[in-house]
């Protein structure tokens, strides 16, 4: 949704300009929409001291690498959002372990993109074979000192270094 959002989602009429840049309020209902961080969550999938990693078939950041993850639904908790994910993008049941890390970042490079709170977790495989599936074009096993350069997400970066110290790396 564009921001500031024009018109009231619960009664359709105009809004205010947002007087902080983070909410809009309906002079007509009282309602108050507010520019929230959008829930993420995913998984680092470990199997052997290696980490799985995607590249992406889509924007932003199409043909990037990127971590096993994407947006939680309404009614998902974090854990249960990560293992959909990584079964919808790696074919893989995962077991999820111990939270890495929480982020926020932006989906996207232009100044509208959202906002997004990134939930991290450990987790390895507990059936299944990694198949690129979904939004994703290739799945890659990474040693911790084989990591790629550039992610699809600039946080990624300080979660795969907390990710290596946990392994035992740098």
């Amino acid at each position: 949704m564009p921001w500031p959002p024009r018109f009231c989602a619960d009664c359709g009429s105009p809004l205010q300009s947002p007087g902080t840049g983070h909410a809009s309020s309906c002079r007509t209902c009282g309602v108050v929409h507010y520019r929230n961080a959008k829930p993420c969550a995913g998984v680092l999938i470990e199997r052997s001291g290696r980490v799985l990693l995607a590249r992406r078939a889509v924007e932003p950041r199409l043909g990037a690498w990127d971590v096993v993850g994407g947006f939680l639904k309404p009614d998902e908790s974090p854990q249960a959002a990560a293992r959909r994910e990584a079964l919808e993008e790696t074919g893989m049941q995962v077991v999820v372990g111990e939270l890495l890390g929480m982020y926020v970042d932006r989906y996207g490079e232009h100044p509208g993109s959202d906002f997004t709170l990134n939930l991290y977790f450990r987790a390895r495989c507990a059936a299944g074979d990694p198949v690129a599936r979904s939004d994703v074009r290739e799945l890659r096993w990474f040693a911790e000192g084989e990591l790629p350069p550039v992610m699809a997400f600039a946080h990624q970066r300080e979660l795969l270094s907390v990710w290596r110290r946990r392994v035992g790396g740098a």
